[in-house]
C-alpha cells in the first residue's frame, strides 16, 4: 500500500521534464504575438527555442526516469499548440498554402475525433507513433521553421517554390499518417466488435 501511494505522489510532481513541456505551451502566445508584430526572427527564436524544449524534455524523462502521466498529456498537448498555431499563422500571413493548414489541422482533428469515439465505446487502446507519423512531425516542424527562416532572412527569390514543394512533401505525409491512424482505429473497433 506504500509504494503505490509513493508511486502515485512521484506521478503528480512537476519535474523538468514537465516543466519544459509547460514552457513549451507559455511559449506559443509569445510565438504569434512576435508573428504579428512581423518580428520574424523573434518567432523563430521563439519556435526555435520550443522545439528544442521538445527534443528535452523526452529525452530527459527517459534519462530521468521521470515519466509520468502529466507528462503524457503536456508533451503532445504542447506539440499540438505550438504546431497548429504555427500552420494557422502562417497560413493567414499567406507565407504557407491555406490547404496545407487544413490537412494538418484536419489530420490531428481526425486523431482526436477517434481517441474520443474509442474511449466513449470504452474500447481499450494503445497507439504507439510510427516512422511516418515520425517523419511527417519532422516535415512539419521544418516546414514552420524553414518558412520562419526564409521569411526572416528575406530569402524571397527561392523560397515559394521551396516552400511549395516541402509543402507537398509535409501534406503527403500527413496524409499518409492519418490514414494509418484511421486504420488502426477502424481495427480496434473490429476487435471489440
Amino acid at each position: 500500500m506504500i509504494n503505490t501511494k509513493i508511486i502515485n505522489q512521484k506521478e503528480n510532481d512537476m519535474n523538468i521534464p514537465n516543466f519544459l513541456s509547460l514552457l513549451r505551451i507559455i511559449l506559443v502566445p509569445v510565438f504569434v504575438i512576435f508573428l504579428i508584430q512581423d518580428s520574424y526572427i523573434k518567432a523563430l527564436i521563439v519556435f526555435t527555442i520550443a522545439g528544442l524544449t521538445d527534443a528535452l524534455d523526452g529525452t530527459l524523462a527517459r534519462l530521468l526516469n521521470e515519466q509520468t502521466k502529466l507528462g503524457a498529456f503536456l508533451d503532445p498537448l504542447a506539440d499540438k499548440l505550438l504546431l497548429s498555431t504555427g500552420f494557422i499563422s502562417l497560413s493567414i500571413f499567406g507565407l504557407i498554402p491555406g490547404w496545407l493548414t487544413v490537412i494538418v489541422i484536419s489530420r490531428d482533428f481526425i486523431i482526436l475525433l477517434g481517441i474520443v469515439i474509442l474511449s466513449m465505446m470504452s474500447i481499450t487502446y494503445e497507439i504507439h507513433p510510427i516512422f511516418v507519423s515520425k517523419i511527417t512531425t519532422a516535415l512539419q516542424i521544418g516546414t514552420v521553421f524553414l518558412t520562419l527562416f526564409l521569411k526572416s532572412f528575406n530569402y524571397s527569390i527561392v523560397s515559394h517554390d521551396l516552400i511549395i514543394i516541402l509543402s507537398w512533401l509535409t501534406a503527403s505525409f500527413t496524409i499518409i499518417s492519418g490514414l494509418w491512424y484511421i486504420f488502426k482505429g477502424i481495427n480496434f473497433v473490429n476487435r471489440t466488435a
